[in-house]
């Protein structure tokens, strides 16, 4: 586009009518002048109407015909000097008025409380009225980017079109502003009396900024008192009731009472108990704020409520906020209490419409010594298999010993139900290949007894039944697909419920204090009721599961593991028989080895090594048991192995009692136990990975979250 010059209306009418293609302004001059000159085509027309009636009449009259000839030859000469000497006069005048027009559009502009503002295509600033210099706090010569100023208006977001104008939020010394841009032709400018520079190419963006500080401070305000609901239920209330002495147990239950009651009325909140062990809080979101910024303290506090109580109490709490009504916040809460609790308890979990933000979770769930939960999940599992015509039963991807022993014991409770019942698995893991090996070439099991995905994609119907072991993240299934196509879904799983969880389950059973999914599908196997006989291949199975997540009874094995395994026992289940199971090769043991040997010791408590999974079968269950091993070092609160394969990085994540995992994985976008857990990391490298686990582990110790 051509430079237009920005200059003053001259004084010159000659001159301000040879500028006409470089001024704007002529615009206006050519339209007032058209108007002038159709006055004067008025008269032109009317003078030749007369001479041409003058004509006419020439065929009547002889002397009228003279006599209107004077009148029109006086007529024609009195117009043409009136024009030839009006023509100057006129073009003065609205060469004034012109520039008359062009001060007050100028004065318009500066005096104008609103603060305005021109820029380039580049986003510089060219011009900017008074009010737009107070408001950013610069003068008229402040050329540089407005985005300097204003960072949301970049040059991306400015209008492309000229009949549309943006408009962006933007935040200026603590102020609200919304930012109209239009897109206009400089050429349209260029008679302003706006002095911007010598010239300008292109187009020119117009701001305006207006300003909805108010507006936003009224919305604020109106967002802080809205109301979030909460839930606290007390995770062990009848453990604690049962150590205290008969005497003391009102007062240790109107101590918890007093302590949660004061807590929540510091907070200008209300506090009502529903049930013996629930309490329902209704408190402003500006409250909410401040218990956030505390990380719940509560869950400290009421810890140390002790009057002789063996066990030290624990809260789970659950808040819902931003929810489109009451309704929706209370069932906010609902689901966050829930997953607190799924996730074993001692923590707060806030949920909001798009995220769900976790507190606490430091110690250990405390191990349940009831059954009735395992034997009510056992009778509705049976109901719902009875009701389908086939089970479909999956774990997690690159499954390993805990989730096939799990759905081999699904399975045996489908088939003694008489349904068809199916195992999925897609790929054959170094750690399943001798298990795999009980159950093949096996006249006991049909063909389909194991199948791949695609082939459970063929085989579902409508009236199929899911059952998911050992996972509860949908994503992290063997076939996602058949979450969807299975109207029925079951899920049993030991890992502490994360953000991801499969929604809408007819049945869940996730207890995060179980050792292993093994050894929940054994009870559920015991207490199903149908006098389930398990083959020696189906305990050994189940018991080698329980074998590898508790390390051989090492690790999270509590009263109910050991319960659990003396019935896989007597069920035919082989301690020597299994112990060859997993027995494995030279090349792993040195793998392993190896990884072990070059840990390095991170902050004095922290193992961090690497395990090189090439020539292995199955690299990550290698650096899982490196990581196992690394705890046996002195000192260590935790571990951590990085092992590249398919493309990505899996971090396994181990620690004994000290440090959770869980959340150190959840920073990094996985999850899994309180002491052990992972996460992939997709797109890096593995001194990029072990760079992130101490940058999360850093970053934990300097909030609190693990202490060393």
């Amino acid at each position: 586009m051509d430079k237009v010059n920005v200059s003053e209306p001259q004084e010159s009418v000659e001159e301000t009518v040879d500028s006409t293609e470089k001024i704007s302004a002529s615009a206006l001059i050519k339209k007032k002048k058209g108007r002038i000159y159709g006055y004067f085509r008025i008269t032109l027309i009317m003078g030749i109407i007369l001479w041409v009636t003058d004509l006419l009449i020439l065929f009547l009259d002889g002397k009228s015909f003279a006599a209107l000839s004077l009148v029109c030859l006086v007529y024609t000469v009195v117009m043409a000097a009136a024009f030839f000497n009006s023509r100057v006069i006129y073009r003065k005048e609205m060469a004034e008025y012109v520039r008359e027009f062009l001060g007050l559009e100028d004065l318009l502009l500066k005096e104008m409380d609103m603060p305005y503002a021109l820029l380039d295509e580049g986003g510089h600033l060219l011009w900017m009225n008074p009010a737009f210099e107070e408001a950013i706090h610069r003068d008229i010569n402040y050329r540089r980017p407005v985005s300097t100023i204003l960072p949301a208006l970049t040059r991306d977001s400015f209008p492309r079109d000229y009949d549309k104008t943006v408009k962006v939020q933007a935040e200026l010394v603590g102020n609200s502003y919304v930012a109209q841009m239009r897109r206009i032709r400089a050429a349209h400018l260029s008679g302003s009396a706006m002095m911007f520079g010598d010239s300008v190419e292109g187009d020119v963006i117009a701001l305006c900024l207006v300003d909805n500080t108010a507006v936003q401070l009224a919305l604020r305000e109106i967002d802080d008192q809205s109301l979030a609901v909460g839930l606290f239920y007390i995770d062990n209330y009848d453990e604690v009731i049962d150590t205290v002495e008969e005497v003391r147990k009102a007062l240790l239950i109107a101590l918890i009472d007093r302590k949660v009651n004061q807590y929540i009325s510091s907070m200008d909140g209300i506090c009502s108990k529903i049930e013996k062990d629930k309490y329902l809080v209704i408190i402003r979101k500006k409250s909410l704020q401040g218990l956030l910024d505390t990380h719940f303290d509560i869950l400290e506090d009421v810890k140390k409520v002790n009057i002789g109580n063996e066990m030290a109490v624990t809260l789970s709490l659950g808040f819902g906020l931003d929810g489109l009504a009451y309704t929706q916040n209370y069932e906010f809460a609902r689901n966050a209490v829930d997953l607190a609790l799924g996730r074993g308890g001692d923590q707060a979990v806030v949920k909001y419409p798009d995220n769900i933000v976790y507190y606490g979770g430091k110690t250990r769930q405390v191990e349940k010594n009831t059954r009735v939960k395992a034997r009510v999940k056992a009778q509705a599992l049976k109901e719902i298999i009875r009701a389908r015509d086939d089970v479909f039963i999956m774990g997690h991807k690159l499954g390993d010993p805990d989730s096939f022993g799990a759905a081999v014991g699904i399975y045996r409770i489908a088939r003694t139900l008489n349904k068809r019942a199916h195992i999925v698995i897609n790929e054959r893991t170094i750690s399943l290949v001798q298990i795999l090996g009980l159950f093949e070439n096996n006249p006991e099991y049909e063909k389909d007894f194991i199948v791949t995905s695609a082939q459970a994609i063929e085989m579902v119907s409508d009236n199929s039944c899911v059952v998911v072991v050992d996972v509860n993240n949908p994503a992290r299934t063997e076939c996602p697909e058949l979450l969807v196509r299975c109207k029925s879904v079951v899920v049993f799983d030991h890992h502490r419920a994360g953000k991801d969880v499969i929604d809408g389950a007819t049945l869940s059973y996730v207890e995060g204090y179980a050792s292993s999914a093994c050894e929940m599908v054994a009870e559920i196997v015991q207490y199903t009721g149908e006098n389930i006989r398990l083959r020696p291949e189906e305990a050994d199975a189940i018991y080698g599961g329980i074998v590898v997540d508790t390390d051989s009874f090492v690790k999270n094995a509590g009263v109910r593991t050991f319960e659990a395994a003396a019935f896989l026992r007597r069920s035919g289940a082989d301690v020597v028989r299994v112990r060859k199971l997993f027995r494995e090769e030279a090349v792993e043991y040195k793998a392993r080895a190896d990884a072990v040997s070059q840990a390095e010791i991170y902050r004095d408590a922290f193992a961090i090594s690497v395990c090189n999974g090439e020539g292995l079968r199955s690299p990550t269950v290698v650096g899982a048991q490196a990581a196992n091993e690394m705890l046996n070092i002195d000192g260590i609160k935790a571990s951590f192995v990085m092992t590249e394969y398919n493309g990505l990085i899996f971090v396994s994540a181990r620690s004994i009692d000290e440090v959770n995992v869980q959340l150190v994985m959840e920073h990094m976008g996985g999850g899994g136990h309180i002491n052990m857990a992972g996460s992939q990391m997709s797109n890096a490298t593995v001194e990029e990975a072990i760079a992130r686990v101490k940058e999360v582990i850093d970053q934990m110790i300097e909030d609190g979250e693990i202490e060393i």
